[in-house]
């Protein structure tokens, strides 16, 4: 991952555990949460997307050497698990 982001997500963690009231805090943290899956679904989708190109021609168990993971993972992927 990028160090930029990397440190956003640090430096508003930080914001977060700052916020005094625990309601707010709590209610903020929540919502970085949420922002944060909708970015885990789309890169979700992109790997999806990118294992099914790579499989074109070839054996699930070469896909999942290019990627360095296993053949059967490389499947489960491109399946959405």
């Amino acid at each position: 991952m990028t160090e930029a982001l990397t440190s956003t997500i640090e430096s508003e963690t930080g914001r977060l555990a700052q916020i005094d009231d625990p309601v707010e805090r709590f209610r903020a943290a929540r919502d970085f949460r949420d922002v944060i899956a909708v970015g885990d679904a789309a890169a979700r989708e992109i790997e999806r997307v990118a294992v099914g190109q790579l499989k074109e021609g070839r054996p699930w168990r070469a896909v999942g050497e290019l990627l360095g993971i296993s053949g059967s993972r490389a499947e489960q992927i491109a399946k959405g698990r």
